[in-house]
């Protein structure tokens, strides 16, 4: 990727094809936070070559840090299901509601 590419945080991505298949298809995302360290949320379906299915959604939290004028991947969490998101959000807002 050149630098324009992820210059900004709306030209941030998880899409990812491989030999021609989408292996990670990105259907939505939402910025969390904007500036030197960047924070996005991906919805996205990952190809399962077994199945030649796209799998259900799964989530994933980024950071992203500024270098030089390009955004990098620091860190990242996968939430790898539904249940898993669900039990997240309501453990966020039970906290949130104390």
């Amino acid at each position: 990727m050149t630098s324009s590419m992820n210059s900004t945080v709306e030209d941030l991505s998880i899409a990812y094809e491989e030999d021609g298949i989408e292996v990670i298809r990105e259907l939505d995302k939402a910025v969390l936070s904007k500036g030197a360290w960047a924070t996005l949320v991906f919805r996205y379906q990952q190809w399962e070559p077994a199945k030649e299915a796209y799998s259900e959604d799964k989530y994933s939290i980024r950071r992203y840090r500024k270098v030089k004028g390009e955004y990098r991947a620091q860190s990242k969490f996968n939430i790898s299901s539904r249940e898993q998101a669900e039990k997240l959000i309501a453990i966020l807002q039970e906290w949130m509601s104390e």
